[in-house]
């Protein structure tokens, strides 16, 4: 079964990208860096999902993240579904931190229970074909709207959605242009899909 083992951001800067994803949130080998000016412009298609135990521990992360130069763009607040907001990092990234909790059970941590890479594509459908016929195993699906796919025990998992509902997701316009910034290695690779997305085997790029 493929698995995500890690997620490569294209960045101007490796050193200050990494400084930053270590004090937001304190991030490993799952996300990794590299030197890049390929041209991208709005948003990049994509998002990162930190999904973690308890309200405050969200709030904590967010709470770094804007510390660390992040910029907002949405307050962690409650809703039908728990409690969550939205932040870009300096690189460019959208990075949402969410709970299904809409209580604290404890004291808050740092700890990350999961993360997920949210494609936004122009056909969910099509893509679903795609990724499938190229060896992974969808774990749920919503019809042209949402499907998700199993992670193997990677420590990646990832889902696709509408691009347009992702960016309303993450609160910002759907309209973008140029590269993706993202390369994404797993056992699967190498190959690119229908909305561009580049995928490479897991051998490669130096780690945080």
């Amino acid at each position: 079964m493929t698995s995500i083992e890690f997620v490569t951001l294209e960045v101007a800067d490796p050193t200050a990208a990494g400084q930053f994803y270590a004090t937001a949130f304190g991030l490993g080998a799952q996300v990794r860096l590299r030197a890049a000016d390929a041209p991208t412009t709005g948003f990049r298609g994509f998002t990162m999902s930190l999904t973690v135990s308890q309200p405050s521990t969200v709030k904590g992360l967010i709470e770094a993240a804007l510390d660390a130069g992040a910029s907002p763009l949405k307050p962690v607040a409650k809703s039908f579904w728990g409690y969550g907001g939205v932040v870009q990092a300096p690189d460019g990234t959208i990075w949402k931190v969410a709970t299904s909790a809409k209580k604290d059970t404890g004291p808050a941590t740092r700890q990350i229970d999961e993360m997920v890479l949210l494609l936004g594509v122009a056909d969910v459908a099509e893509s679903k074909r795609f990724y499938v016929d190229n060896g992974l195993t969808v774990a749920k699906s919503f019809g042209r709207k949402y499907v998700e796919f199993d992670s193997a025990d990677g420590p990646v998992k990832m889902a696709l959605y509408g691009r347009r509902a992702l960016a309303k997701d993450a609160g910002v316009s759907p309209d973008g242009t140029g590269s993706h910034r993202l390369v994404i290695g797993s056992d699967a690779g190498p190959f690119t899909d229908p909305d561009g997305f580049a995928w490479e085997t897991a051998a490669a790029t130096a780690s945080l």
